[in-house]
């Protein structure tokens, strides 16, 4: 059955994202890169992603969310088509690239969640 395996990432809005990904270098401790995020690598195919995105992207949907959670999952084919029997709201789009598949639904708040299938290896 297709299902959630993991974190991939969690996004935030920021007004500044340089500002605040310093914030989190500096008080926090977590070694943001120069682009103004962090991977973690819990194992080689177990990485999470912390980033700052500019206040204006419409990457996260509606303007007024201020965050998108992104769930590593295995079977991106298969669980948007569960999700939608369920009754849950599944964007039409999906998106490939170098890291594997995307796809996205909304949750009962309105929030949208990044569903991402690794690329092999990942």
């Amino acid at each position: 059955m297709a299902r959630v395996t993991g974190i991939g990432g969690v996004f935030l809005r920021a007004r500044d994202p340089e500002r605040s990904a310093e914030w989190y270098r500096k008080h926090l401790g977590v070694p943001m890169s120069d682009g103004g995020a962090i991977t973690f690598h819990r194992t080689e195919a177990e990485t999470t992603t912390l980033a700052p995105f500019a206040d204006d992207t419409d990457y996260f949907g509606e303007p007024g969310r201020r965050a998108m959670i992104n769930l590593r999952v295995d079977d991106l084919a298969g669980l948007p088509a569960r999700l939608r029997g369920h009754g849950v709201e599944v964007l039409p789009q999906t998106e490939d690239s170098e890291f594997g598949r995307f796809g996205w639904c909304v949750d009962p708040e309105g929030n949208r969640i990044e569903l991402w299938q690794p690329a092999a290896g990942m």
